[in-house]
């Protein structure tokens, strides 16, 4: 398994509300995660590096997870307790009044693959059926397309695109989406902010991951590509790559 992950303010954005890492627990364990800040001067980028730091601590001090169930529970867990401590801070400091962020946490074992997520940062997988987005945007135009009220296509240029309806810290308690996966040699995780997916159609996507650069590169020219088609927002991305190690060095 291998795995690389970057973050880019964009073209527009005076600050970089976005935060990601990939981080080991004591058994060598992947965690991946990108979280997407919003709110109040510099609270989004609050937001998202406590959060990511945060999550970090609590898995490098972790024992191995054996099992799916196991992976969902500490994902809530830890989750639910960061967005408590978003929270407080919050409401303990005036410039950050109101602030969150989204969060995708995925933990990567050789035996499954266990996706939390809240808000429209998103999480994608490549394997032997294909590409698919495996979380569900938590925004209001994804429940106007679910409810029948747009489409699919009216929905990449609805005004009010960029409204979550879920994140993390914004309340005292939230709802966590999760997924458990079987992803085989040679599948791909693709995590990302809407920075990313806002500006990168899923063929491109697709194609990208399917080339045979190296996920560095990989990263690189998903990046260049949001900022070539406009680069309004922040892009995070992290790329996991579940081919063996000694596979193609």
């Amino acid at each position: 398994m291998k795995s690389f992950f970057l973050t880019n303010r964009g073209k527009v954005r005076q600050i970089n509300e976005d935060s990601c890492g990939v981080y080991l627990n004591k058994d060598g364990q992947v965690l991946a995660v990108v979280a997407d800040g919003m709110g109040g001067h510099l609270a989004g980028d609050v937001a998202s590096t406590m959060t990511t730091s945060q999550l970090q601590s609590y898995w490098e001090t972790s024992e191995k997870i054996f099992t799916s169930e196991l992976a969902e529970s500490w994902l809530k867990e830890h989750i639910s307790t960061i967005n408590k401590n978003l929270y407080t801070h919050s409401q303990k400091n005036e410039e950050c009044k109101g602030m969150g962020t989204t969060v995708v946490a995925a933990i990567c074992t050789d035996l499954f693959t266990t996706v939390a997520h809240i808000g429209d940062s998103r999480c994608y997988c490549l394997n032997g059926h294909g590409f698919q987005q495996i979380t569900e945007d938590h925004s209001l135009v994804n429940e106007l397309v679910r409810s029948g009220h747009i489409s699919k296509e009216d929905a990449e240029h609805h005004p009010r695109k960029n409204v979550v309806l879920r994140a993390l810290g914004t309340e005292t308690q939230v709802q966590i989406d999760l997924k458990t996966l079987i992803l085989d040699e040679g599948d791909m995780l693709l995590i990302c902010s809407d920075g990313l997916s806002n500006k990168v159609s899923e063929a491109e996507l697709k194609s990208i991951l399917e080339s045979d650069d190296s996920i560095e590169i990989k990263c690189e020219k998903l990046v260049q590509i949001a900022n070539d088609n406009g680069g309004e927002d922040n892009i995070t991305l992290v790329i996991v790559d579940y081919t063996s190690e000694s596979e193609g060095e």
